[in-house]
């Protein structure tokens, strides 16, 4: 089976039952596999960011509109400087 896997470039599932368990696959397949993983976990990671980034700039400023859509009664203001100010 590995002769297969290396030189023929066949996969090999091994199943119980059915279900798949374990899979044979040549060095340079993994080696594909896993710098696809390490893709997408770096663009996942980079949108979260993103989105992360985003809703914190839009929560930081709210404008009057959104003070009386979500019911804000209170703001911070450095200081305590009086309303106008």
């Amino acid at each position: 089976m590995i002769n297969r896997v290396v030189y023929a470039g066949e996969r090999v599932v091994v199943t119980r039952h059915g279900k798949p368990l374990v899979a044979l696959v040549s060095a340079a397949d993994l080696e594909r596999l896993e710098a696809l993983a390490e893709e997408d976990a770096g663009e996942a990671e980079e949108q979260a960011v993103r989105t992360v980034s985003t809703f914190g700039d839009a929560a930081a400023a709210p404008g009057a509109g959104e003070r009386g859509r979500f019911g804000i009664a209170a703001e911070h203001r450095p200081g305590g400087a009086p309303p106008g100010r």
